[in-house]
């Protein structure tokens, strides 16, 4: 082994064990592992340029302007009032509703973004029934990890995925998107085992619900309409993108421009809304993953995972499967997909039949953040409000919930891949 060969490994294990162990910002890691990079002469600026995924870039920040001004309208108050009382405030229809809601929203949107719209009106509404807002932060966590696992644009590590194997959105849909209806269908008959003698209400708690105006959460009755034409179309130009010509950053990118020129608010306000720290540890991320491609040991996994597996697609399609989702119950799935990806496109360079793989690496890497409280980015987001509003949720109460139905998930995704590739 090279000294480049074994200096890129060495910067590549420390950032990765400050990002796990939360030692250090996990953006000033990534960028600082970058950095080290260039400085230590295995890569260049121009090297780094290249590595950087601007097609995954373009979509996290247009889907991100987009929904910084889409909110304001106060869309998505409306939504939780109508749907709990559409659900009669009865406390399981409303689980279930907004696991639904949830799911959908994260599919859309993006699962972080559509937490931090879901979490605070669902304390809104178990604070009128008097009931315990924890099951229904549990399951509307789990809920926007499997909508995210749907889609192109619902979970970082599928944007990543389509960009680098060249999927569409509507090939998510196919084959993510079918295997996590089935996933939905399973998960929520286990919860109704789960809560079914925990979810009471006092009859005069529901009259609350029913009695609440959701036209009064409706901040911007324009922009509220415009949003909703914006996302229908945005919809749209997703599943017809390769008819149209044009990427889905530039689809995303597009729609934050239209809703920037349509809301009120002054671009420069949208704008600072954006997670860039996020946008930023990417950067930083695809840089030193792009480093190991680059001196050969991403090449070296990959024939040591075909040795394995005996270049058997099958085998290795649910060894994928499976250590995605355990892995990515502990760890950052952002840095796992993003080792993994130039692992199978060398595999698909040497013959295997790769497709199976990036959906085995999509549902593992996206469902397993439902095992722990720290697999996925949601996750953390909406125990931190569960917490601030009085409601904490510790590392083991979600544990005894999160990792059977993960289990559980990865099963019924197992089946699915089995029967549709086997």
């Amino acid at each position: 082994m090279s000294a480049d060969q074994i200096l890129a490994i060495v910067i590549f294990l420390i950032t990765m064990a400050a990002i796990i162990t939360n030692k250090v910002n996990n953006t000033l890691a990534a960028v600082s592992g970058a950095i080290l990079l260039v400085l230590t002469h295995i890569l260049s600026i121009e090297d780094c340029v290249g590595f950087i995924d601007a097609e995954t870039i373009g979509i996290l920040v247009g889907m991100m302007l987009m929904v910084s001004v889409i909110k304001t309208s106060g869309i998505f108050e409306y939504i939780a009032i109508k749907s709990a009382k559409l659900a009669k405030g009865r406390p399981w229809p409303i689980m279930v509703v907004f696991i639904i809601i949830t799911a959908v929203l994260s599919g859309l949107l993006d699962n972080v973004t559509t937490i931090l719209l879901v979490g605070p009106m669902t304390l809104a509404i178990t604070n009128i029934l008097e009931v315990d807002p924890v099951p229904y932060m549990l399951t509307q966590i789990m809920a926007s990890n499997a909508g995210g696992t749907a889609t192109l644009i619902g979970d970082p590590p599928n944007i990543m995925i389509g960009t680098a194997a060249n999927l569409s959105f509507m090939d998510f849909i196919q084959n993510t998107g079918a295997a996590v209806v089935l996933v939905m269908i399973v998960s929520i008959i286990c919860y109704r085992f789960i809560y079914r003698k925990s979810l009471t209400v006092d009859e005069k708690n529901i009259q609350k619900v029913m009695q609440l105006d959701e036209h009064k959460s409706i901040k911007d009755k324009r922009l509220m309409v415009e949003s909703i034409i914006v996302l229908i179309l945005v919809a749209v130009a997703f599943i017809f993108h390769s008819q149209l010509h044009v990427t889905s950053a530039t689809i995303a990118l597009t729609a934050a421009c239209l809703m920037m020129f349509l809301g009120k608010e002054d671009p420069e306000d949208v704008i600072i809304n954006v997670e860039w720290s996020t946008i930023l540890f990417f950067v930083g991320l695809f840089i030193v993953v792009g480093a190991l491609d680059k001196v050969g040991i991403i090449k070296i996994l990959a024939h040591g995972l075909m040795n394995l597996t005996g270049g058997n697609m099958i085998f290795t399609m649910m060894l994928i499967l499976w250590v995605s989702a355990l892995i990515s119950s502990f760890l950052n799935n952002i840095p796992f997909v993003a080792t993994l990806i130039p692992m199978i496109l060398t595999m698909q360079a040497s013959g295997i039949q790769a497709e199976p793989l990036w959906w085995a690496l999509s549902m593992g890497a996206c469902l397993g953040g439902n095992g722990t409280l720290i697999g996925a980015s949601a996750n953390v987001v909406l125990a931190g409000i569960s917490k601030n509003a009085g409601y904490p949720i510790s590392f083991g109460k979600y544990f005894k919930v999160g990792f059977p139905m993960m289990l559980v998930s990865i099963v019924v995704c197992s089946a699915f891949l089995l029967i549709k590739f086997a």
